[in-house]
């Protein structure tokens, strides 16, 4: 949803240099029969299967093998990626309409179970908690190190 949270875990910085955010796009995509929701006592949410429901998130371009490790590793094992189909979005005049459709890799969370009823707002995170997850005092690596550098 976030290419700030992106840039912060592939690079570090939630603001890299333009040359590297010039490698990237990212554009409005909706994924159709997911739901996103809260995953209890976090700030993040998680995607599941869901019918009737769909998923307003953000079709990246131009990631590297290495910033998908990235991805994974910052996902960790509660998510699964899997290869989907979703729907981009593009202006037209005031209004958002449905475009072509791309292949995409979604992270799908695997426990049900750990999810609140209700649906994550972006929003509310981006005005509360969105620099607590973008902060360059701490880095998202394969020893998955916790924000006081303490390995988990």
């Amino acid at each position: 949803m976030a290419p700030e949270v992106f840039f912060s875990v592939c690079y570090g910085d939630k603001q890299p240099p333009k040359a590297i955010q010039d490698l990237y796009t990212f554009t409005p995509a909706i994924l159709d029969g997911y739901c996103r929701h809260r995953v209890q006592y976090a700030d993040y949410p998680a995607i599941v299967a869901e019918e009737g429901h769909c998923v307003r998130g953000m079709y990246a371009t131009g990631l590297t093998e290495a910033n998908m490790q990235k991805l994974d590793v910052f996902e960790g094992n509660e998510y699964k990626r899997i290869n989907t189909k979703v729907t981009l979005l593009k202006k037209e005049g005031d209004a958002e309409v449905e475009g072509e459709v791309k292949e995409a890799s979604v992270y799908v969370f695997l426990n049900p179970n750990e999810l609140e009823k209700r649906e994550w707002d972006f929003e509310e995170f981006r005005q509360q908690k969105m620099k607590l997850w973008t902060r360059g005092d701490w880095a998202f690596s394969e020893e998955n190190q916790t924000t006081d550098g303490d390995s988990a």
